[in-house]
């Protein structure tokens, strides 16, 4: 499943890198502790956090991660949208917590 699908399905809002949800996605990582995320996700996930703040993208790029989901509506700040953008991560929002968009995510890949 690539992104744009995903973000339909999921009814995310896009805040940057519109050009880059052909992206495939394989799977996906719910964290907030940016050490953990770089241990354990894999290239190709989706990374469903709170945290907003651009270490998220330098994390997502070493990880070649598919993209970011803010849950909470926790909104990117103009340095993190200006970093993701240079390193082509789309970031994606939501209003919903990450256990629901966690769920709805892992149904919508393993169907």
């Amino acid at each position: 499943m690539n992104l744009t699908l995903l973000t339909e399905k999921l009814n995310l809002e896009v805040r940057c890198c519109k050009d880059k949800l052909d992206r495939e996605v394989s799977g996906g990582y719910m964290g907030d502790l940016l050490s953990d995320v770089m241990a354990n996700s894999k290239k190709d996930d989706v990374w469903i956090t709170c945290q907003s703040h651009q270490n998220v993208v330098a994390v997502s790029v070493l990880k070649e991660h598919a993209g970011i989901i803010l849950v909470l509506g926790k909104e990117p700040d103009t340095d993190t949208i200006e970093r993701a953008s240079q390193e082509g991560i789309p970031l994606l929002v939501t209003d919903l917590p990450g256990f629901e968009i966690a769920g709805r995510l892992y149904d919508l890949i393993t169907v």
